[in-house]
């Protein structure tokens, strides 16, 4: 195998200092870490996987990356970091199965949770391994490969463990933060509005567009210089300064019949009145409180029932 990040020679000098890292639960996010690991000169002990897991994929993972493939339990982890990216449901169960499992005595054990923090790990931290959550905040879907230049990864937990994923942090060529363990949900949720619901909006923009009688695949090619040019100029400014549109200019008129003839699309609306909400609140518009009347008004039972009308016509 071939990194673009590395050349072979400087891995395998680079092998002989790194310690080495064994990932348990290898799906998207798991599988694209030991690839970037095994890039950047670690060396990749085991892939770790269920015993009901489907191994033709992950046989050709460890295959790239010179590890073995085991099933859980089913020998000890010799590896010097033990790095879970299991979901989040499962990471307290699998930390106390791996508890009970071996000695941990000068192990680093590391979960990916965004919303969790390194306490999901205190069976691990009872038995003497470090442990700290690291959490790249970045998107990981199947079969597309993600850079991790510039990526923040959240980190908290016992300072040795902190200190070690902090510099693979660097070495990804990502920028490690330290993050207090009481703000990890909100910072989650932060995440969530960067990423899923930017998708669940763009699901919602395609049943307007359906709804407007124009085809998915040409909705997408529509939007997407509208979407770049919004995209880079909040990027370049800020929200108020690349905020447009009919809230802007006050247009309550606009604003009513849009209401009315979203009702084809029932699902997009709520989301356009939660956005629109937070529009009027948070950034600038003209006839704030005729908007602001509008989207409360609403709401109310007898406009439930004219909108009703509307779409019988």
């Amino acid at each position: 195998m071939f990194c673009l990040c590395y050349s072979r020679r400087m891995a395998k000098r680079r092998t002989a200092t790194k310690p080495s890292i064994s990932i348990v639960g290898p799906g998207n996010l798991g599988s694209a870490l030991a690839l970037e690991l095994f890039c950047a000169g670690y060396p990749i002990h085991a892939i770790v996987r269920r015993a009901t897991s489907k191994i033709t994929r992950l046989k050709a993972l460890a295959g790239r990356v010179k590890a073995n493939l085991i099933v859980m339990g089913e020998r000890p982890l010799d590896s010097d970091i033990v790095w879970l990216t299991v979901p989040d449901d499962a990471i307290a169960k699998v930390a106390a199965q791996l508890a009970a499992s071996q000695s941990w005595k000068g192990k680093t054990v590391f979960h990916s949770s965004g919303a969790l923090s390194s306490e999901e790990l205190a069976p691990l931290w009872e038995k003497g391994a470090s442990v700290a959550s690291v959490h790249p905040l970045m998107t990981f879907v199947a079969g597309k490969k993600a850079s991790w230049r510039g990526v923040a990864f959240a980190v908290e937990g016992d300072d040795e463990a902190v200190r070690i994923a902090s510099r693979i942090a660097i070495e990804l060529g990502g920028s490690p933060f330290d993050i207090d363990r009481r703000s990890k949900v909100l910072y989650h949720a932060f995440g969530s509005f960067a990423s899923p619901l930017v998708i669940a909006l763009m699901s919602a923009m395609e049943q307007v567009a359906e709804a407007a009688g124009i085809p998915p695949e040409k909705a997408k090619e529509m939007m997407q210089p509208l979407l770049a040019e919004t995209l880079n100029n909040y990027l370049r400014t800020d929200a108020a300064s690349a905020f447009s549109g009919p809230l802007v200019r006050g247009d309550v008129q606009t604003v009513r019949k849009h209401l009315a003839h979203l009702e084809r699309a029932p699902e997009a609306r709520d989301v356009y009145l939660a956005l629109a909400r937070v529009a009027i609140q948070r950034l600038p518009a003209k006839n704030k409180e005729a908007l602001e009347k509008e989207l409360v008004d609403d709401q109310k039972p007898g406009k439930v029932r004219v909108r009703a009308r509307v779409r019988r016509c």
